[in-house]
């Protein structure tokens, strides 16, 4: 959708692309630069005007996984696949924004609580931290997908209860006080 901020990028059929802010050509790469600063833009033909954006972004995503920067599981792309000539097809670009958006919002609750994974003593934890992420964001998709299918039973999830504590993490508490304390010069108890 163009809003009074969109830049405007027109595609000329020898497939260069010019900024008609700056006035200038630029790649995809430079393209894909301004989306990730989170400009809002819009890819038309320069002689016809037709909206070329997606294709556009899709050959940026197919140049981004072609450079070894996989993000899109081969299973994810084979199922995307799969849902064209399928009813799901006007559902799934729907959903998949919504999805992405309850993504984004968690974003920066997803690296702190990476960060602490990452600081703790065992990579038991760091997999224990991911995992309860990852069910966190499933637990989110799951609602989302309540709202396109209200017959959708919940699952059997029960009451929160809150998580038994681990032992391995009482026993990092107790090790990380003795290390204050022989950090701070106490003897440990």
């Amino acid at each position: 959708m163009t809003t009074p901020d969109t830049l405007i990028i027109k595609k000329y059929a020898n497939r260069r692309l010019y900024n008609t802010e700056t006035s200038t050509y630029i790649t995809l790469a430079d393209l894909a630069e301004i989306i990730r600063q989170g400009r809002n833009v819009e890819v038309v033909d320069a002689k016809t005007a037709e909206d070329l954006t997606r294709s556009t972004l899709a050959q940026i995503i197919l140049e981004e996984e072609g450079k070894g920067a996989a993000m899109l599981p081969v299973s994810f792309l084979k199922n995307v696949i799969g849902f064209y000539d399928n009813s799901m097809q006007t559902i799934l670009p729907h959903y998949l924004e919504m999805v992405m958006d309850v993504f984004q919002k968690n974003q920066a609750h997803i690296k702190t609580e990476t960060n602490k994974a990452l600081g703790g003593f065992s990579p038991f934890n760091q997999l224990e931290a991911m995992q309860q992420i990852q069910r966190k964001q499933v637990e989110q998709m799951q609602q989302v997908m309540g709202l396109f299918n209200p017959f959708l039973k919940p699952t059997n999830t029960p009451p929160n209860t809150p998580p038994t504590p681990d032992p391995r993490d009482t026993e990092i508490a107790k090790l990380k006080a003795e290390l204050a304390k022989l950090k701070a010069g106490q003897k440990p108890a």
